[in-house]
């Protein structure tokens, strides 16, 4: 099978004015997505930023090229700081990152592979809010949830995605902004065949964007051995 580019042109950092954006979120939906927030990389209301989600009480689940960059250059954790349920100045909580680990094939001769655009961050203190929890099943319709450079101070947000699979991507018919990057992209699982109100689940994380599409990588097997153990990510 054909592998897709190792590099693609497509990275959030690059990307040009997109046609359209997640519009935000209504004030009063934003308590029920406290466990996703914005990812400060030079502290705690900085604008350089991306997506990220909690999804241990200290571990929060983001893109590797957003602490790394397209090269592997790796960021200084004491740059990062992790704001859950940022709204305007206002949020549910806050920790500094203490580390962090990227995917072991997220970077190979300093070139990312989009296909392992993957990273754990391990927070200083865990948060005292509820984490989202991972999903197994990448069908749609997804949900696509973050902070963008239109709207950095407001999560914004769609419900109704198509998708389908890329290789080992997903494509997903939701365009995205600088920002999204490492932001959530959810399924609504149920725990009974049954039941009402499925929740939603975390199946994948936004890589990059051409505008028209969104690649997001699936969530595997490194991360949730890593959500399996948790001493390591335990600072």
């Amino acid at each position: 099978m054909a592998r897709l580019p190792r590099l693609l042109p497509l990275l959030l950092c690059a990307l040009p004015a997109a046609a359209q954006d997640l519009p935000p979120l209504p004030p009063g939906d934003h308590a029920a997505w406290q466990a996703i927030g914005r990812v400060n990389t030079r502290g705690y209301n900085r604008r350089g930023m991306c997506s990220g989600t909690l999804i241990a009480p200290a571990l929060v689940l983001t893109a590797a090229h957003c602490v790394a960059g397209p090269e592997g250059d790796p960021v200084d954790p004491a740059r990062l700081h992790f704001v859950a349920g940022w709204f305007g100045g206002d949020y549910a909580d806050h920790a500094q990152v203490a580390s962090y680990e990227v995917h072991p094939e997220a970077y190979k001769d300093h070139r990312l592979d989009i296909e392992h655009d993957l990273a754990l961050l391990a927070l200083a203190r865990p948060l005292e809010i509820a984490p989202l929890t991972l999903g197994s099943t990448p069908a749609p319709p997804f949900a696509l949830l973050g902070y963008h450079d239109t709207q950095p101070n407001r999560l914004s947000g769609r419900f109704d995605c198509d998708g389908t699979r890329a290789h080992a991507l997903l494509r997903l018919s939701c365009p995205v902004r600088p920002g999204n990057s490492g932001g959530p992209v959810l399924v609504r699982e149920a725990d009974a065949p049954d039941a009402p109100d499925a929740p939603w689940r975390v199946i994948g994380v936004v890589s990059a964007t051409n505008a028209r599409s969104t690649l997001a990588v699936p969530v595997d097997e490194w991360l949730r051995a890593h959500l399996t153990r948790g001493a390591p990510y335990t600072p």
